[in-house]
């Protein structure tokens, strides 16, 4: 039995068995390169985001010894012009990266890939007898000078080599060359119809240029017109709570929140998928891959990386250029580069119009948390697990306690948490109040009243918990605080809460470096 060519459509029929979200549409995409310049593809993006799903698809699809009509007639593919003519029409070499990688560990595994692909694909071939020293390229050559029937390769996981290869530059560079010499010789369009690689990390670039700068690129950072294809969208998670009986509005906090390209609303699929079947939400991240690396990266600190990370889990946003990255984690060498690196693991979301990045959703900034906590940031540690506490304070109206825990969130090191003015105290007060993002929705600067509010609590749907409205001072006073929010009437936005309302003021004293606070009903 093959293990890498015309491996028929069992995998998808699988996949159509069980829950299926249509993304059949991205076919249509591909049939649009096929023989053509952009007939070399690569769709980069995070774990668990559908990458081995939409490889099986499309193996079910172009594979010539099977017949998967029944599988896309009802799909949106069908309704397009293309269908027919591509529909099992190829021969498909299907390669996962990964296989190899779990089963071969030496320096030798670009070899032995080679040999056994080699092997496999002369069994389907039986006439073409290879010659001393022929590699993959030069038997598929032969074979398509004979048959006139070129191939369609699929390659899933394309740079596991180069994540658990890292620092062995022999084995990458040899990986490289064995790419180079697959799809970008002379006789590389003479042998393939059409090349899709996916996996998490986009091609590798040497200086400025990729390595396979023929390759279309779709990534976390450039989709193209691939976006709707990265994840489920809000339409589709919808109609999935209904089927479901599941809260959406608990679906999107914890899921939602990733923008792909012109997309800015984008879920994680397998996060949904589990919480559907399993009938609760909570965080699935964790089995997409140790945090402890994340936690490596990001304690670097290039260049105010810290400062990022404690402003991005306070809610905010922060520029990032991603074009300088190699798209090498043994080549992480600046801020962007850690930024970057963390939108392809899906740690982050960026915005490609404002050229930020943020911390999409609930489950991510639970174990982007957890990784800080692998760090030797140990007040910033702190503060987050001591979150929880701080708000149990806040709605029990223990105002000592609550100074206490902010006072325990002020890192002198850190230059956001200098407290030069209220903003800066807004960002630490957002990070002390981590936790209550699990039932609060809260807003900085938000218009209400005569002014802006400088924090509004707003529990969730279903939440049964006081709305609270939090005024920040610097060296006034949290009396001073509490008679701003009453003068300028800031609980006005929030007269469904009349009634279970927290008027929150804290003051910082510079001299003293301390917090006070007061916490009155509204």
């Amino acid at each position: 039995m093959a293990n890498f060519i015309n491996l028929g459509n069992a995998a998808f029929t699988i996949s159509r068995n069980s829950e299926y979200i249509d993304k059949s549409e991205l076919i249509a995409v591909i049939n649009s390169t096929i023989d053509t310049e952009r007939q070399f593809s690569c769709v980069t993006r995070s774990r668990r985001f559908g990458k081995s799903m939409a490889a099986k698809m499309l193996c079910a699809y172009y594979d010539h010894s099977c017949d998967s009509r029944s599988l896309f007639d009802d799909l949106k593919i069908a309704s397009h012009p293309s269908y027919l003519q591509h529909l099992n029409k190829y021969p498909v070499i299907y390669l996962d990266i990964s296989d190899f990688v779990s089963r071969y560990r030496d320096d030798h595994i670009v070899e032995k890939m080679d040999e056994k692909l080699r092997t496999d694909i002369l069994q389907d071939y039986p006439g073409q007898l290879p010659e001393d020293g022929d590699d993959l390229m030069e038997c598929l050559t032969r074979i398509v000078r004979v048959t006139k029937q070129k191939f369609f390769f699929i390659i899933d996981e394309w740079d596991a080599i180069l994540r658990e290869f890292e620092g062995k530059k022999n084995v990458v560079n040899q990986y490289v060359s064995w790419l180079r010499r697959m799809f970008k010789g002379g006789l590389t369009s003479l042998v393939f119809s059409g090349v899709y690689m996916t996996g998490i990390l986009p091609i590798k670039k040497y200086n400025t240029e990729s390595a396979l700068n023929n390759f279309k690129e779709y990534s976390m950072v450039i989709p193209g017109k691939l976006s709707s294809f990265f994840g489920f969208t809000k339409e589709e998670v919808m109609i999935l709570a209904e089927k479901y009986d599941m809260d959406f509005n608990e679906l999107e906090k914890w899921y939602d929140g990733y923008r792909i390209g012109n997309v800015d609303s984008i879920f994680n699929p397998n996060s949904v998928m589990t919480a559907l079947e399993n009938g609760a939400c909570m965080s699935y991240w964790s089995a997409t891959g140790a945090y402890e690396r994340v936690a490596d990266y990001i304690q670097m600190n290039y260049n105010g990386l810290k400062d990022d990370i404690i402003r991005m889990l306070s809610g905010l946003r922060c520029t990032v250029d991603p074009t300088g990255f190699q798209n090498d984690i043994s080549e992480v060498s600046s801020r962007d580069d850690v930024l970057t690196v963390l939108i392809h693991l899906g740690y982050l979301s960026y915005d490609w119009g404002e050229q930020e990045c943020f911390i999409p959703n609930r489950e991510v900034a639970g174990e982007m948390a957890n990784a800080v906590k692998k760090t030797n940031w140990k007040p910033v540690a702190d503060a987050l697990r001591q979150s929880k506490d701080l708000l149990k304070s806040t709605l029990c109206g223990d105002e000592q306690a609550v100074a206490a825990a902010i006072d325990a969130a002020h890192d002198e090191h850190t230059s956001i948490l200098s407290y030069n003015n209220e903003n800066s105290l807004a960002c630490v007060i957002s990070l002390a109040y981590f936790s209550a993002r699990n039932d609060y929705k809260i807003h900085r600067e938000m218009p209400s009243g005569k002014g802006f509010a400088d924090m509004i609590f707003i529990p969730r749907k279903n939440v049964d918990k006081p709305a609270l409205v939090v005024e920040l001072k610097v060296d006034k006073s949290a009396e001073t605080a509490i008679s701003q929010i009453k003068h300028k009437n800031y609980p006005a936005s929030l007269d469904d809460y009349a009634d279970n309302l927290l008027l929150v003021g804290i003051n910082y004293d510079k001299k003293t470096k301390t917090h006070t606070c007061i916490i009155e009903k509204g």
